[in-house]
């Protein structure tokens, strides 16, 4: 399926690993698996540690200020950087959360929900890691409908044969 180079056509293919399971880190890998395959490209994502929880049925996404100096959010007309120290105090993370969800929602930024959807309309090829499954414990019945179990072998050789390649 994904062996472009010999069937004389155009379409391109991407692959995306994707590791983090944050609200800002699941954003990425399903803006451009959406976007590849509105582009006609053939699209796998492989989930694997963290990134394995935006493939629950049940999604509960949350932000975390702690390790990430870039996050600056427009408050009171400025961009206020938030201090690694105030993501200690408790509930900082929650509120944080609500924050961005909230300026998503007035922004009309599409939810994760949503992006997943899509994705799964364009047939992108979804894989969930096996290893990740039984380290956490997590059951395939936890996971939405249509997703693939595999493995590192199985990412491995579907990132061998694709155009672009993503690791989030």
């Amino acid at each position: 399926m994904l062996d472009n180079a010999n069937d004389g056509s155009n379409s391109k293919s991407m692959s995306i690993i994707a590791t983090k399971g944050t609200l800002d880190w699941a954003y990425p890998p399903f803006i451009l698996g959406t976007t590849g395959a509105a582009m006609d490209m053939d699209v796998t994502m492989f989930f694997t540690f963290y990134g394995l929880g935006l493939l629950k049925k049940d999604l509960n996404l949350k932000m975390s200020t702690l390790g990430n100096p870039a996050m600056e959010m427009p408050m009171m007309g400025k961009h206020m950087a938030m201090p690694n120290i105030i993501g200690g105090l408790p509930g900082v993370d929650k509120g944080v959360t609500a924050m961005m969800k909230n300026m998503m929602a007035k922004k009309g930024v599409a939810s994760i929900e949503d992006l997943r959807e899509a994705a799964v309309e364009s047939d992108v090829r979804l894989i969930a890691c096996q290893m990740t499954l039984d380290l956490f414990e997590i059951q395939l019945s936890d996971l939405i409908d249509g997703v693939e179990l595999g493995g590192a072998a199985t990412a491995l050789e579907v990132a061998g044969k694709t155009d672009i390649n993503y690791f989030m």
